[in-house]
């Protein structure tokens, strides 16, 4: 015998980890425009996956309170999510990302059909909302902000970041205030859906959805950025 000690089992290393997290962070759609800023448009999925989540709410909000009935509306919602996921399959993406804006209206009608109730179209999303806000609680509980990863990852800086506290803190910070948005969702609108005020309801649906999405991925973005990159755009008076 040489005295070597025989190889045992391989153990998932750092690189194993550094690939998964890239792995996942590039299906977040995120990335950084050509001037080094997060591309928000980019992140919400372009034109059409702003037309594709806003659309079937707002045609099932004019549709219901235009003609009175909850049939055609949700029909109409239906309708208008079906022609994406018709355009999408044209385009020959995957049945995944085809079907998943149609499933999710889909799910929405189904409760308010069962329920014969027009505000339960919007149920689903409390519980969406609920979801995210506690699995980004999570995140930060076993110190793996969401965000970081996300970001880290657009930035370049991997899962380096966590060795580093003051980059620690921005992306918690940067977390916590995806989470304020979850939070401020369900704060909003539950009391609408109590107070069985379906317009404001809508409306606060609408706008609180993308547009307050990615105006806090934008604000969460500026907050964690690097110090020497804050220095930087001090120096040059921006």
């Amino acid at each position: 015998m040489s005295g070597e000690r025989a190889p045992g089992p391989e153990r998932p290393g750092r690189d194993d980890v550094e690939r998964s997290v890239a792995a996942y962070a590039a299906r977040s759609g995120m990335r950084r425009r050509d001037d080094g800023q997060l591309d928000v448009l980019h992140a919400v999925g372009g034109w059409r996956g702003l037309a594709e989540t806003v659309l079937p709410g707002l045609v099932f909000l004019v549709v219901l309170l235009v003609g009175g009935a909850l049939g055609p509306a949700l029909t109409a919602s239906l309708g208008a999510a079906g022609v994406f996921t018709v355009l999408r399959l044209l385009q020959r993406q995957s049945l995944v990302q085809a079907l998943s804006g149609f499933v999710g209206v889909a799910v929405c009608a189904l409760f308010a059909r069962a329920t014969g109730e027009a505000l339960d179209y919007y149920v689903p999303g409390f519980w969406i909302n609920a979801a995210w806000f506690l699995g980004l609680g999570v995140s930060l509980a076993v110190g793996w902000p969401l965000l970081g990863v996300f970001y880290g990852f657009v930035r370049g800086e991997g899962t380096e970041w966590r060795a580093v506290p003051v980059r620690r803190r921005a992306y918690r910070v940067a977390t916590l205030m995806l989470m304020g948005m979850f939070a401020a969702r369900l704060l909003v609108q539950v009391p609408l859906y109590l107070a069985e005020n379906l317009t404001g309801l809508g409306v606060a649906r609408i706008g609180m959805g993308v547009p307050l999405y990615a105006l806090t991925l934008w604000l969460a973005w500026l907050v964690s950025r690097p110090p020497e990159q804050i220095a930087a755009e001090e120096q040059d008076g921006i």
